[in-house]
Order: C-alpha cells, then structure tokens, then sequence
C-alpha cells in the first residue's frame, strides 16, 4: 500500500476516534435561573411541583431532584400530568396517585379522574411550581393541565411560578381559530388558537391577564424568564437536548410534524406514522397508492414541504400488521410550511383519488365530536365536508390569527 493511502486511513481513523463536540447551549431555561437565583423566590415557602420527565435543568437532572436537595427549598409535594411525574404512562391512560419512589414525596395525579388539583391537594402547600416542556399546540394537554392549576391556585390563594420553556415551534407562527363556546374540552381547554405562539410562561400570562381562567379568576402568578431565548428560534437553536415530551414526541423536530397531521389523527381511516417508526410524518393506509398521491401534493406545491411515497407495516395502532402504503411528510423550510394545512390537503387529495374514501363519509361518527373540539369548533368539519377542499374551510381557519397575534404581543416576554 503508497504511503499516501496508509496516511489516508490514519487520518480516518482518528477522526473516527475524536469525540464529538458536544452542542453548545446557548439559552437558560426558568430552572437554570432559579438555580442562578439560589432559589430565592421559594424560601420559607412550602412547594408542589408540578412536572414530568421534561422537566431538567441544562444537565438533564430532574427538578424533582434539585429541588428536594436544595437546602433551602421544602418541596413537599409533586404532581403529574398527562403520562406521569416519570413518564411512565402511555396518551390515555389514567395517572394515579402513589408516592415517587426516589424522594418519598406523595404523587397527585392530574390526569384521570381529577384533572384540577383540590383544596386537599393543596391545603399543605403555599406555592406551586410549573415545569414542563410544551410543544406549542393547543390540544397537547400540558397547557390545560397549567391553566387548572392556575385556576386552582387562584381559588385556594396559592402562589403560582412558571419556569419557563422555550415554545419548539418558535414565537411567531399562529394558525388556527380560537376555540368557540360549546367546544372547551381538555383538548381546548383555553380560547386561543391551535398553534399560538407563545411560550408557557408568556401563555400564563395571557390567561391571567385576559381573565381566561374560570369564572374570570386571576392567580399570584410569577414567572421565572428565560435568558437569551428569541422568538425566532425553534428548539433546534437553543442548543438544548430534547427530551421526548410523550412517548410519540422522541424528537424535537417531531413537535413541527405534530400540528401537520395530529388533527386528521382522531380518526383512524389513515395511519399517520404512530404506531411506526415515525409518528405524526406519515399517511397511509391500504387503499392507497402512495406514488400517485405523492404526486398529486406535490403538484401543488405547498411551501417548504416534499412528498414522498412511502411503504410500511405499523407495529400497533391504526392498520397494526398490515402493508399500508402513501406519503412520507419532509418539511424543507420549517419557516415557509403552514403545518395545519397539510393534513386537510391529504384529506382533500385522497378525496379526489378515492371519491368512496371522503373523509368524513368513512370515519367512524362517534370521532367528529373529538374532532371538532380538537379543531375547537364544528365548522371546519361542516366547511371541508361538503365538497373535501381546504380552500373551501381555510378561510375559517384562519381567521382569528392575525388578532390573536395583535392581542398576545401585550404578553410578550421576549423579542
């Protein structure tokens, strides 16, 4: 062997044996903070902590931990939302209420049967802390389990503290309507649109300001800021390491496909990706044929997305071992995509392929009520059904965006 090739390999080689970089993070989260500020706002203070796996300080140590070794904090209780304080419940299931195994701290579930926490909940608590990683859309349930603990912290005259997160969608997208009276569910716990554009601190404020809570209530609420976030930046900006928000959240990047499909996803007459390998990126089913409809999108050109014809066998949920086939979702420019819309021109596409397969004439009727609560309304159902076109509902959806965006700029609490 020349020389010149063996001095090729060694080169190879280290390179191959070089460790990585590691990512530089370039913002502090309201956990980060409050460590900087030694805790000063909990002192003397008795503290619930409402959290799940998501809430780490830039180390990824829980703030279960660092809280309940913190010399001069008493946590004295935690709360779980939506799958668990540890992330050990699967979307749906009921939490209950038991003790965390590493602290010994009583667990209170608020997701189950009691969604609210109760005056026996908090009767040996004066302050609660919020600290969960959101995904900036509306029917991701973290937000309402917020907006209650604020109404329940606001009736009990508890003090409530935000520590803030970065909003992965960024802080300048808003689509969707606000969610109209008749259609306030769990899903749209709040009258703000499906993508809103705010971070959890910056959203808290708005429901305290706006008087959204029930019955109009305002708690003592604080938020601790993040420093260095912008709202230009999405989640991969920050530098921070992502930890999966639900078990089909694993990615950062999973949080741009979940507003994309996650609506058409109440109904099971396509599968879109969970249950394989890519949640929230796919549609497909067996009827399909993935090539033509790759096509048809394609042909349309929506901003910053490519179609492509994919193959699979879901391991569970919709279509669990079967060949199902259809399209792939890329998104090439985060920025220009409008998320929301592409699952209504999946559905309209697959509509003039497959006039027997329209969606709303093939979907299960017991589904369009979750539909229109996740949709926060009735009418995007009624307007895409009569003829299966988005242009025909778009309109609607869109309308409430451009004065929603004017009234939460009052709630900004970062450039």
């Amino acid at each position: 062997m020349k020389a010149s090739g063996i001095f090729k390999i060694v080169i190879a080689t280290l390179l191959l044996l070089t460790p990585a970089k590691a990512q530089k993070i370039h913002i502090q989260t309201g956990i980060e903070v409050l460590k900087a500020e030694n805790f000063k706002c909990l002192e003397g203070k008795r503290v619930g902590l409402i959290t799940n796996p998501t809430g780490v300080d830039n180390n990824l140590k829980s703030d279960i931990d660092i809280l309940h070794e913190a010399k001069n904090v008493n946590l004295v209780a935690l709360f779980g939302p939506e799958h668990g304080v540890r992330g050990n419940a699967h979307a749906g299931q009921s939490v209950g209420s038991d003790k965390d195994e590493v602290t010994g701290l009583p667990v209170y579930s608020l997701y189950g049967k009691t969604r609210k926490p109760t005056p026996e909940m908090l009767k040996d608590i004066d302050v609660l802390v919020y600290d969960i990683q959101d995904i900036g859309c509306r029917s991701f349930t973290y937000i309402s389990t917020m907006g209650l603990a604020m109404e329940a912290a606001a009736e009990n005259g508890k003090e409530f503290i935000v520590l803030d997160r970065p909003n992965p969608l960024g802080g300048k997208r808003v689509e969707g309507c606000i969610v109209e009276d008749g259609f306030v569910s769990f899903v749209s716990q709040y009258k703000i649109p499906y993508i809103y554009g705010l971070t959890c601190g910056e959203l808290a404020e708005m429901l305290n300001g706006e008087r959204m809570l029930e019955k109009g209530v305002q708690c003592n609420l604080k938020v601790i800021k993040m420093r260095s976030w912008k709202r230009k930046m999405n989640y991969t900006a920050t530098g921070l390491q992502w930890i999966p928000s639900s078990p089909h959240i694993p990615h950062a990047e999973t949080s741009y496909f979940y507003p994309a499909s996650g609506i058409l996803g109440e109904f099971s007459y396509m599968s879109i990706g969970v249950g394989y390998t890519i949640p929230f990126e796919m549609f497909a089913a067996p009827w399909i044929d993935g090539g033509r409809l790759a096509q048809r999108l394609n042909s349309l050109k929506v901003p910053g997305v490519i179609f492509r014809p994919i193959y699979a066998k879901p391991f569970y949920a919709a279509f669990k071992g079967e060949n199902i086939e259809g399209v792939q979702l890329h998104i090439t420019n985060y920025y220009k995509a409008p998320l929301t819309d592409i699952q209504f021109l999946v559905m309209q596409e697959a509509a003039a392929m497959y006039p027997d397969k329209a969606v709303f004439d093939v979907a299960d009727p017991k589904r369009f009520g979750m539909f229109d609560n996740v949709c926060g309304t009735s009418k995007i159902r009624e307007l895409f059904g009569k003829h299966n076109r988005w242009e025909d509902a778009k309109e609607y959806w869109y309308k409430d965006a451009k004065s929603f965006k004017a009234l939460s700029k009052k709630y900004y609490l970062y450039k």
